[in-house]
């Protein structure tokens, strides 16, 4: 299975501007630029699009992971902060806090569905970096 993107960039790297696009079309030409990757311009960047597939990705694991424990959750939400320190040129760290409902789990039985789930999603294991997680029933 392959899934593509791509990147078209105009200009040098402070004042150019570029566009994205996936194969689905759901980015279709998005823009992104050096202010909405390191200011607060407007667009997207690579680390927002990271946290999007980092939160997506442990989220669906995390449903599975349970649904194989017996459990089926009435909700699972989950927020990822991707971390890139600009002094050494580097993404260090994914930050996933994931809140749930799920019927008639123990909150251990939920950490240990959880902690697989930040273990073995397929973008945890592709991030070499730091993977912090946060995992609440409410």
């Amino acid at each position: 299975m392959k899934r593509t993107a791509t990147a078209v960039w105009n200009g040098s790297g402070k004042e150019g501007k570029g566009n994205l696009t996936t194969q689905s079309t759901t980015l279709n030409q998005t823009q992104y630029s050096f202010t909405s990757r390191f200011e607060e311009g407007v667009g997207t960047n690579p680390e927002e699009l990271m946290a999007a597939a980092h939160a997506g990705c442990f989220t669906m694991k995390l449903s599975f992971v349970l649904g194989a424990a017996g459990f089926t959750p009435d909700s699972l939400e989950t927020s990822c902060a991707i971390t890139l320190d600009p002094s050494i040129g580097s993404i260090t760290k994914s930050e996933l806090v994931v809140k749930a409902k799920v019927p008639g789990i123990t909150p251990e039985k939920f950490q240990e569905c959880a902690a697989d789930a930040k273990a073995n999603c397929p973008v945890s294991k592709a991030y070499n970096m730091d993977i912090t997680m946060e995992a609440s029933l409410v």
